[in-house]
């Protein structure tokens, strides 16, 4: 213990501002040096080494935890990988039946329109044959009226130019004869 105190003592007489040498003296210097380097790192080594391995496995839980996430974001975007190429797929086949649609609309859209066309001429036509038909049987009509009436007026003025000139019994021949003819005309006419 006189060495160790003697060490002490020895530190204190040193000199502050000279020079650097080495204490040879074993038993005096190193081993007490050792002892104390020795004693704080096992008193303080064994929480290090505890919070070392804390430290170990904290980082090898938050290392598994990324691992975990990583491969969770790996299946997540492979999912959506796979949702959106089932998305596009649906939607090329949504733009062809529109596509589709568009060309079978536009089809029918014309066939439509020529349907209407040829409809409306076909009763244009109908309507000009009714027109026709319709002035045709007027004009009939009015012709027959013209005759009638030329007729009703020719017999008028036979008949009065037959009742100045004849005698009763030439006249009831006349009227017989007329009759008969205007028969004969009636049925010719119907």
């Amino acid at each position: 213990m006189k060495n160790v105190t003697d060490s002490f003592v020895s530190l204190v007489n040193w000199p502050f501002a000279g020079s650097f040498g080495f204490n040879t003296d074993i038993l005096a210097t190193n081993p007490i040096n050792l002892s104390v380097v020795l004693g704080v790192l096992i008193f303080f080594g064994k929480g290090v080494k505890d919070n070392l391995l804390s430290l170990s496995d904290l980082l090898d839980n938050r290392k598994l935890r990324i691992l975990n996430t990583i491969r969770n974001s790996e299946e997540l975007q492979g999912g959506a990988i796979e949702r959106l190429e089932k998305a596009r797929a649906r939607l090329r086949k949504v733009e062809m039946e529109a596509d589709q649609f568009r060309v079978n609309g536009y089809s029918e859209i014309e066939r439509e329109k020529l349907n209407l066309i040829n409809s409306t001429y076909k009763t244009l036509e109908q309507l000009e044959n009714y027109k026709n038909e319709t002035i045709h049987f007027e004009q009939q009509r009015a012709i027959n009226q013209v005759r009638q009436r030329v007729f009703q007026e020719a017999l008028q003025g036979a008949l009065g130019t037959l009742n100045s000139c004849l005698n009763k019994e030439l006249h009831l021949r006349t009227i017989s004869a007329n009759i008969g003819m205007f028969g004969a005309m009636k049925e010719i006419t119907d």
